[in-house]
């Protein structure tokens, strides 16, 4: 448990489990114009801040080709974010909701997602638009968007039934 996350009314914490099911390894950092999660955006639609990704030395072969992507889906991991909750009270919301229907940082396994505008690459370093977390932020993977493949223009989230319960 992270005792120094804030907790709302309507929040619900669990116990976590003492050993990891997996390893991971950070290829690099995030940089970004914010120092905590108050002053980062909601979602990287909401910004045209330009930030970068520094990619470790051994993963910087890993970047070739990438050029002729204009579009990234970029993993990080929100190390700073709560592990431990399974409702949430967002600030915008009247009651609390299930994590897994949320975007929210703070889930049993803070991986972060953005599809970001690719802008260049040099030594090692993307440049990005349209990330939202703190600088700093592990990296853990960067793939080419295609928009074939990952948009689904059909998609939708029905807020309609967020007061109901979950069933066990």
């Amino acid at each position: 448990m992270n005792e120094d996350v804030e907790r709302r009314p309507g929040e619900e914490a669990i116990p976590l489990p003492a050993d990891y099911d997996a390893g991971l390894y950070f290829i690099g950092r995030v940089r970004t114009p914010w120092q905590n999660r108050g002053e980062c955006p909601k979602n990287g639609k909401q910004t045209d801040a330009v930030c970068t990704l520094e990619v470790d030395a051994a993963y910087r072969p890993a970047l070739q080709n990438l050029e002729g992507a204009t579009h990234l889906i970029v993993l990080y991991w929100m190390d700073r974010a709560a592990r431990d909750l399974v409702r949430q009270q967002p600030r915008h919301a009247p009651g609390s909701r299930g994590t897994f229907s949320l975007r929210s940082p703070a889930r049993p396994n803070p991986i972060a997602l953005s599809v970001v505008e690719r802008l260049d690459i040099a030594n090692g370093i993307v440049r990005v638009r349209g990330l939202d977390c703190i600088d700093g932020t592990p990296l853990l993977d960067i793939k080419p968007y295609f928009a074939s493949t990952d948009s689904r223009p059909e998609a939708r989230v029905d807020r309609a039934g967020t007061e109901k319960p979950a069933t066990p």
